[in-house]
């Protein structure tokens, strides 16, 4: 087996796996690669890992190893995250208007959020190569995901946020873990620019998904969503797209998957965006030709980005899954976030575009009513209760202290 190393997506240029670098010389986006040897006996032993009690063996990360990149065991950095729950919920299937749908919730991850699986595996990274500085853009998922696993590794956080744009309890977890916060007086997109700029110079070590082994650990919500349905691949995976490490991420998986034999056909993968944050979909109707960034604005806040940084990457996970990206208006996400939230689940707004795009896409006959889909929710309720007090129909009544009185609402009310 030749050496897993890093390679450019433009370009096919490549280079030692553990050199420091984010981009090729070409400025194309690099990811990690493997040789094409059969892989054909892993499900198996994924499936014996989840009787074990050691941490790597339990973290849905780590679980998969063999298909990301090598490490010693003992140099993991993990809590464990991963094995999040896969529901089938009776209600939301006819919401959708299809006959087989269910819900992975990323949201179960220890810091609340998807990016718990790619972070550990850059901050892992980040160990190998002997950095100590870590620094993230943000709109609060990956923030709060970067300083509890920097704390965990006992390495220093800093993490660019856009002042007066990112929900409390988001902002609450990230100092809570112990993280540096600079409010930068712009959007999600100019602190990306900065975040660039100072990992260029060597000032910090970039953990958003332009990282390759972010999207190596992002890519194990594929694979653990397989080995949920015993490796039998649904026909659709709609997924919420912002800048995109998730779309990347899950087309590199399906691929591998598909390769290696793990999975005898290929879902097909729908990226779903706010109407307000939708470059990738304007792109897409117009047969991918160019990007153009745009001011974004949405009540989804973890997909509130006009400029994603994995365009290439995802553009390539479109095309090879026979996929299509949809944008929902904020009214359609939040109508979907009640129905999930309702149905006992709970998601933060952006989780809920992919129930929305799924009952756009069934209704414009793009999806057909009796295809098998999975829905990703990529982060908890809690992560922006800001957007459910302002905009559900809350059940909180004032009520005086008295028997008498609670029981006359009770009955006006039952």
């Amino acid at each position: 087996m030749s050496e897993t190393k890093l390679s450019c997506v433009a370009c096919g240029a490549s280079y030692p796996l553990w050199e420091l670098r984010y981009s090729c010389s070409c400025e194309g986006l690099l990811e990690v690669t493997q040789a094409s040897s059969s892989k054909l006996g892993l499900p198996e032993l994924f499936e014996k890992r989840l009787m074990s009690r050691k941490v790597w063996d339990r973290s849905g990360v780590w679980r998969f190893r063999e298909g990301l990149f090598p490490l010693s065991e003992t140099s993991y950095v993990s809590m464990p995250e991963g094995q999040t729950g896969y529901y089938e919920v009776p209600g939301l299937t006819r919401w959708a208007g299809v006959e087989h749908l269910a819900f992975k919730h990323e949201g179960e991850n220890p810091s609340g959020s998807f990016k718990d699986r790619g972070m550990c595996a850059a901050v892992t990274a980040a160990k190998k190569l002997g950095v100590t500085t870590l620094a993230c853009a943000s709109t609060g998922n990956t923030s709060s995901s970067l300083a509890a696993y920097a704390a965990r590794a006992g390495l220093k956080a800093f993490v660019f946020l856009p002042a007066g744009k990112v929900s409390a309890g988001k902002m609450a977890q990230t100092l809570a873990y112990g993280a540096k916060v600079l409010a930068v007086k712009g959007d999600f997109d100019d602190a990306m620019q900065i975040v660039r700029s100072l990992a260029q110079a060597g000032r910090v070590y970039m953990v958003n998904s332009l990282n390759p082994f972010r999207i190596e650990g992002q890519k194990t919500i594929i694979w653990e969503l397989l080995q949920d349905r015993n490796w039998e691949a649904p026909d659709w995976i709609l997924v919420p797209g912002g800048n995109l490490g998730n779309t990347s991420a899950f087309g590199k998986a399906i691929e591998e998957a598909y390769q290696w034999g793990w999975i005898q056909k290929k879902p097909r993968l729908a990226t779903i965006q706010a109407m307000g944050a939708s470059p990738f979909f304007r792109s897409y109707e117009r047969g991918f030709q160019s990007l153009e960034p745009m001011q974004a604005e949405t009540v989804a806040t973890a997909i509130r980005i006009g400029h994603p940084v994995n365009f290439t990457r995802a553009v390539k996970a479109i095309e090879k899954t026979r996929g299509v990206v949809a944008a929902v208006s904020d009214a359609e996400i939040m109508a979907a976030k009640a129905a999930i939230d309702r149905s006992g689940l709970g998601c933060e707004p952006a989780s809920a575009a992919s129930l929305a795009g799924l009952k756009q896409l069934v209704a414009a006959s793009i999806i057909r009513p009796e295809e098998d889909v999975v829905a990703i929710l990529t982060g908890h309720v809690l992560k922006d209760t800001d957007a459910i007090m302002q905009s559900q129909d809350l059940s909180c009544y004032d009520v005086d202290a008295d028997r008498a009185s609670i029981e006359a609402v009770l009955d006006r009310l039952s």
